[in-house]
């Protein structure tokens, strides 16, 4: 059947067919992907966060799927849906970066190392910290390596030496995926000979790098800007 979309009755009808598209997927095929969607419908559509939190969890527990373990490690962590729960939220970021889920590596290991005022009550776990971030990073999540960078370029006092070398490496390849500050940082370490041998050239060759990131970055939320004032 062909939708519409400009007419109101066509819309609704599409979205509630796609509840029912999802819950049998998920229900009577047993399909996680569809599992995933219709706890993603219940979230967006519906805007039931108790359900889909239900879904995403059980989505997880079952069938081990990535971005489930994810979402409803989410919930827990902002109370979503579902009472706050912080030790929640990192065992389900846990089970999703197991799981494969690059994010869920992310936030578990910021849980272990960060000082967010959520967090305060957890006993920091540096090694574990990096153990995650690492396999975040291993998987090309920018922030996660531009993250370690700092952590190295910094040092944590009694528990972690500062190292320009592996500060270096960290941040080339978070400017390699695209990280806007980590491009700066290694422009500076260039500069500076910081970690690296000083190269003038290369490290006006990043600082462009950065410059031309951020520029892209800037007309991008331009065009998105337009684009939604023109669907007003």
């Amino acid at each position: 059947m062909a939708y519409d979309m400009k007419k109101e009755e066509d819309v609704k009808e599409f979205v509630e067919n796609l509840g029912i598209e999802y819950r049998f997927g998920c229900f009577s095929e047993k399909k996680p992907d569809s599992c995933h969607l219709l706890g993603d419908y219940l979230e967006g559509v519906k805007k039931d966060f108790e359900k889909a939190a239900k879904v995403f969890r059980s989505n997880c527990d079952d069938a081990s799927h990535p971005k489930s373990c994810y979402k409803y490690a989410n919930y827990n962590f902002l109370g979503k849906g579902l009472k706050q729960n912080m030790e929640e939220a990192y065992h389900y970021y846990l089970k999703g970066c197991t799981a494969g889920d690059n994010d869920s590596c992310l936030n578990g290991g910021l849980m272990c190392v960060s000082n967010t005022p959520t967090n305060v009550k957890r006993a920091k776990d540096y090694d574990k910290g990096l153990e995650l971030l690492n396999k975040a990073c291993d998987g090309n999540n920018a922030f996660s390596c531009y993250y370690i960078s700092g952590i190295f370029i910094q040092g944590i006092r009694d528990v972690i030496g500062k190292d320009m070398n592996k500060a270096f490496q960290y941040s080339l390849k978070a400017c390699d995926l695209g990280n806007v500050y980590a491009c700066a940082n290694v422009s500076q370490m260039y500069r500076k000979g910081d970690g690296v041998e000083k190269n003038e050239e290369k490290g006006e060759e990043f600082k462009k790098k950065a410059l031309d990131m951020q520029e892209e970055t800037k007309e991008q939320t331009q065009i998105e800007f337009q684009q939604g004032a023109n669907q007003a």
